[in-house]
C-alpha cells in the first residue's frame, strides 16, 4: 500500500460541492487504490495523492481538465498565460482544456468555468483564490505528483470493477442550486454502491430517499445552510 507520509496536495481547481476541506473528517482509505466516481475536484484523493487514483466524471469539462493536468509537466503549466483585465479565456492561445482550468480559477467554487476575471479578483488579498502567478506556480509545482493518476470521462458505472476505496460523492439529491439539474439515477447508484469491492464511503444529505442503508455516522461539523435551511451530511461506509 502506498505511504501517506508525503504532503497532501492543494486543490488544482475549485469546484462546487468539493470535499477538500472536509476530507480529513471522512474515514481514511484502507486500500492502495482510490476511485472517485463523481470526481469533481477530487477533494478526497488530494489528501492521499500517492495512492493509485482513478477519477471518473460524466462532465467532459471536468474530465478534460484532469486529463490536461495529468499529461502536463511543470513547464507546461508555467507557460499558461495570465489574463489581462477585460480579456476572456477565449482570447488565449492555449488548448480548450487549459482554458477550462484557468476558467475554474476565475470563479470561486463554481460548477462551470468562467471566462473573465472581475477587477476585485485581482486584488492582492485574493492572490491565493483566483488565477494569477501564485496559483499558476502552485499548480505547476504539483503536477508531477499525479502522473500515475487516471481519469475516465463517463458514468459511475464506467469505473473499473476493482478492489479499492470508493469515495462516492454524487450530486446531492435534495440540496444545492446546481444539484437540481442532476440526472443521476439514485436507485441504480444505490445498488451499485452495495456491490463495490473493498471500502465504500458514500456522502449524502441526511434524509435523502435513495439511501437504502443506515448512515454509520452524521458529520455534524459538515452542517451547512442552503436556501435558509440547515442540512446535515450523512456518511455511509461499507467494507467487503
Amino acid at each position: 500500500m502506498a505511504s501517506d507520509k508525503m504532503p497532501k496536495l492543494k486543490p488544482f481547481f475549485t469546484y462546487y460541492g468539493g470535499k477538500y476541506r472536509a476530507a480529513p473528517k471522512y474515514p481514511k482509505p484502507l486500500h492502495g487504490s482510490i476511485v472517485e466516481p463523481f470526481a469533481g475536484s477530487a477533494g478526497y484523493a488530494m489528501r492521499y495523492p500517492d495512492r493509485h487514483v482513478i477519477l471518473v466524471d460524466a462532465d467532459p469539462v471536468v474530465a478534460g481538465v484532469w486529463d490536461f493536468l495529468i499529461r502536463s509537466g511543470r513547464q507546461d503549466i508555467l507557460q499558461l498565460p495570465l489574463l489581462e483585465l477585460g480579456q476572456s479565456t477565449d482570447d488565449l492561445s492555449v488548448c480548450q482544456e487549459a482554458r477550462w482550468l484557468i476558467g475554474f480559477w476565475l470563479t470561486k467554487g463554481g460548477a462551470m468555468p468562467n471566462k473573465t476575471l472581475s477587477a476585485w479578483g485581482r486584488e492582492p488579498k485574493y492572490a491565493r483564490q483566483f488565477w494569477g502567478p501564485v496559483i499558476r506556480d502552485r499548480v505547476a509545482s504539483q503536477v508531477q505528483r499525479i502522473k500515475h493518476w487516471r481519469v475516465i470521462c463517463g458514468d459511475f458505472e464506467d469505473a473499473p470493477d476493482i478492489e479499492a476505496t470508493w469515495f462516492v460523492d454524487p450530486p446531492y439529491q435534495t440540496m444545492g442550486k446546481y444539484y437540481t439539474k442532476s440526472k443521476v439515477d439514485y436507485e441504480r447508484l444505490a445498488g451499485w454502491c452495495r456491490t463495490r469491492k473493498g471500502q465504500t464511503i458514500v456522502c449524502e444529505n441526511e434524509g435523502a430517499t435513495w439511501l437504502p442503508f443506515e448512515p454509520f455516522m452524521v458529520a455534524k461539523s459538515n452542517e451547512s445552510k442552503s436556501g435558509g435551511k440547515r442540512s446535515r451530511e450523512a456518511i455511509w461506509m461499507g467494507d467487503t
